[in-house]
């Protein structure tokens, strides 16, 4: 009991410091869930005698549930309430991750990762209306930064912990390590997450759908979120099908190296604190095109038949991705002053559709002509990201946005 108190303390004492831990946790076990699958892709489809693209689907039925159900969400915790929303939706999350090990069909296996989807956004999209709510203007951005990089370590830790486990004890092993993870982290944060103090509920929906019209006539916007399609569906085409292509030969690498395949993911740990000041030195346009050039350049390299050059592009190719990810969310951020939570529900409904169309068209691609089919359709995603970006983001970025991207970084 007295740890416990302990514990409590350390975790809710006054001051932003002790919250960044909760926050932190929040985001990881978010993310720990998304794209697991990856690092099993090889063992499901020998499981259930799968094609490319049906076992890619295990990570799109996920992805394409997070893109249903972004918008609305802000909109719902708007009504209820910011933690009740954030805690429902992490113990959902763990009742279709303890239901997986034991399906014995592809079928219930999509029906199942689609739900677990459905719970994520009750979770990423809420709680950045609690920071924005809870933290003065200056704590912000620290709040925000912990959240995210709890997110990438999260991301990671799923595909690295789902390769290992699942090398010992098979996918179906993994996940129900994944359920007891997940189950802890939802105990954790019902118990440590502060509580709403700042929060006024809103309940008025035809104001929400009014905005909402206004946001997809919002050309800015909207071509955001067209590039936010295009940068997920190249992130995730690529990271579901590199896996095929390096467990065949001439690499033959089993669960745990695909899982440490993984560790260039954490190249966003490292990318995500310079990208403000990139951003505001060279513009929203030039930060985006360059991003998208040097993505597409280190996805060039994994056609080498190296091991070590295929992970060092498709570290070059998550870096460009990342970059391109802070310039979009920047440009949405400096062009849109109002219901700024619905228009970054859109966004991330087109992010997250985007990739679930990566794991479709890449795997018919790779189920055509192999690894080299997926990259050169990436790349021509890429392409026309690059075509959008230039049409519509024409304008300089004025000085007032840049010193707000600058302060940021």
């Amino acid at each position: 009991m007295l740890f416990a108190n302990q514990l409590r303390l350390f975790f809710l004492g006054n001051g932003e410091l002790a919250s960044r831990p909760i926050l932190w946790l929040v985001g990881f076990f978010a993310f720990l869930n998304v794209y697991t699958m990856q690092a099993v892709l090889p063992m499901v489809m020998a499981d259930f005698h799968a094609t490319p693209v049906q076992a890619g689907m295990t990570v799109g039925a996920t992805v394409l549930a997070i893109a249903l159900v972004s918008p609305f969400m802000g909109m719902l915790s708007d009504a209820f309430g910011r933690k009740v929303i954030v805690c429902t939706s992490m113990f959902a999350l763990t009742v279709p991750t303890a239901l997986i090990p034991i399906v014995n069909n592809l079928d219930s296996l999509l029906v199942l990762r689609f739900l677990q989807g459905l719970a994520v956004p009750g979770i990423v999209v809420v709680v950045v209306a609690y920071i924005s709510e809870e933290f003065h203007a200056g704590g912000i951005a620290r709040m925000t930064a912990t959240y995210v990089g709890g997110t990438v370590m999260g991301g990671f830790c799923g595909r690295f912990i789902t390769g290992h486990v699942g090398e010992i004890l098979g996918w179906r092993g993994a996940f129900v390590t994944l359920a007891l993870l997940n189950f802890i982290g939802a105990l954790l944060v019902a118990w440590l997450l502060p509580p709403s103090r700042n929060f006024a509920p809103n309940r008025n929906v035809r104001a929400g759908f009014s905005v909402l019209w206004r946001h997809l006539h919002h050309k800015r916007l909207m071509a955001a979120c067209a590039v936010g399609f295009c940068v997920l569906f190249s992130l995730v085409g690529a990271f579901t099908y590199v896996n095929l292509h390096l467990a065949a030969a001439p690499f033959y690498l089993t669960a745990a190296g695909l899982a440490n395949v993984f560790c260039v993911y954490l190249v966003g740990v490292l990318v995500t604190p310079l990208v403000g000041r990139y951003i505001a030195k060279f513009g929203f346009l030039k930060s985006l095109l360059s991003a998208l050039t040097i993505s597409a350049a280190g996805l060039l390299v994994t056609l080498l038949p190296s091991l070590t050059l295929v992970i060092v592009g498709l570290a070059v190719c998550s870096t460009g991705v990342f970059i391109c990810q802070s310039a979009t969310i920047s440009t949405i951020a400096s062009n849109v002053s109002e219901g700024r939570s619905l228009a970054t529900g859109l966004y991330y409904m087109s992010y997250y559709a985007g990739g679930a169309a990566g794991t479709v068209v890449a795997g018919m691609a790779y189920e055509g002509w192999g690894w080299s089919g997926s990259v050169l359709c990436i790349a021509l995603v890429q392409a026309l990201a690059i075509v959008i970006a230039a049409v519509i983001w024409r304008q300089p970025v004025n000085r007032r946005v840049n010193a707000k991207v600058q302060s940021n970084g």
